[in-house]
Formats: C-alpha cells, sequence, structure tokens
C-alpha cells in the first residue's frame, strides 16, 4: 500500500464539534481511508488513505455532500 497523507481547511464547518464527529465518520467509511482526524478549532482535516483504493474526488465527494468544502493550502 502507498499511503499518502494529506492536510486540508475544512470551509464551513465552524469551530462546534458535531460537525467534526460527523465528518470523520464519514470519512472513515470510505475504504482505503486509514486514519482520518477533524480539528474543529482549526477547520482542518488530517487524511491518511490508499490512492489506489480511494480517490481525491470521493472524499471531496464525501465532504461536499455534508455541505462543506475542501481549501487545500
Amino acid at each position: 500500500m502507498s499511503e499518502q497523507k494529506l492536510s486540508f481547511e475544512v470551509v464551513g464547518l465552524g469551530c462546534g464539534g458535531a460537525g467534526a464527529g460527523t465528518l470523520e465518520r464519514a470519512l472513515s467509511k470510505l475504504k482505503g481511508v486509514e486514519r482520518v482526524y477533524v480539528n474543529p478549532l482549526t477547520e482542518r482535516a488530517y487524511l491518511e488513505y490508499d490512492p489506489v483504493r480511494v480517490s481525491f474526488e470521493s472524499v471531496r465527494q464525501t465532504i461536499a455532500n455534508l455541505g462543506y468544502h475542501i481549501r487545500l493550502n
């Protein structure tokens, strides 16, 4: 497995913990996502995933389905 690490801002998340927990659960259900952590205070997500098993587009779409957007920096 060639695991990749990704860090990005989750636009619209806010500083409440409920959205972060929901986002973590949704992303962790994607096959190929090994680890995920969403920090509600910094509005950032940290993801370790296998790009052979899950595409970045699938990650982005999962986040968009919850009403958030990704901003890569």
